[in-house]
């Protein structure tokens, strides 16, 4: 498993299907990690996070404050959505930070997991970003439209295009929308299902693409600045969570690391950081 002590070089894992790894986890240990019950207080915590903004957050937990705190921090870094999930389940780490409550719920219905989301952290919007398109209202007939493979963030993807008028949804309420919930596409617009982290890539193939926060931001792209319309930042549906697993909501490491996420020195790093990219969710 690929760890990144801060400021080390680090190792990431390669994006996987979200199906294939599905199928893996759900074939494997969900709910069999270990219990960090009892364990020594002074063992590394390992958290697994996504580079952007997560890895860089807990940096500065990491570099400014975590010593002073008493925890040793070693930050695991992976490229997709879903095998921060796996390693918390296998118990090669003791959390991840990266995923929303609605991503969580539908993880841990479809792979098992007994996971305990803490407490929200932070949130970057998503956006729907193009390289040709200037304004949606001039979206062509039969433009290709690029959302996320993973069903929840493909939801938002979609809730975007209805909150601009250019698809209806079947229930603009409901959760995790999917394609076929689309009951008016008045454009004919041609969809295409892309793993999250390659979106940004996308973009030269593509009319529109739908990229989650995170990714936006590690292709430096700025919801305020880049997207044609983002979602709304006082709105935390999608805000990001420090997750454990069932069991390991008090240990002593876990407590104090979402004493030092939640506490001030972050909110203001988060607000100096990303102006308005990522914002504080506690």
């Amino acid at each position: 498993m690929p760890v990144s002590r801060l400021r080390r070089p680090a190792l990431t894992l390669p994006a996987t299907a979200l199906t294939a790894a599905l199928a893996l986890s759900a074939c494997g240990s969900a709910g069999t990690g270990p219990s960090t019950e009892g364990a020594d207080t002074s063992a590394p915590l390992r958290v697994a996070v996504t580079p952007v903004p997560h890895a860089d957050i807990l940096a500065f937990v990491d570099e400014e404050l975590a010593d002073d705190a008493g925890i040793d921090l070693e930050i695991v870094e992976f490229t997709d959505y879903v095998q921060p999930n796996v390693a918390l389940d296998q118990g090669s780490v003791d959390a991840n930070y990266y995923q929303h409550g609605v991503f969580l719920a539908d993880q841990e219905e479809q792979a098992g997991y007994d996971f305990t989301g803490l407490a929200t952290i932070s949130f970057q919007p998503m956006g729907l970003y193009s390289e040709t398109v200037t304004d949606l209202a001039a979206l062509p007939d039969g433009a290709t439209v690029a959302i996320p493979n993973d069903p929840v963030n493909g939801s938002r993807g979609l809730k975007l295009l209805a909150q601009e008028g250019l698809i209806t949804l079947a229930d603009p309420d409901a959760p995790v929308p999917t394609l076929l919930d689309v009951t008016d596409n008045a454009k004919d617009l041609q969809f295409e299902e892309v793993e999250a982290a390659q979106l940004p890539r996308s973009l030269g193939d593509v009319d529109v693409a739908a990229v989650p926060g995170n990714y936006a931001l590690d292709a430096e792209l700025s919801p305020q600045d880049d997207a044609l319309v983002a979602e709304d930042t006082g709105d935390t549906t999608y805000a990001n969570q420090l997750v454990v697993r069932a069991g390991d909501e008090e240990d002593p490491r876990i407590v104090t690391l979402l004493e030092l996420l939640t506490s001030e020195e972050v909110r203001r790093h988060i607000d100096e950081t990303y102006d308005g990219a990522v914002v504080a969710a506690f």
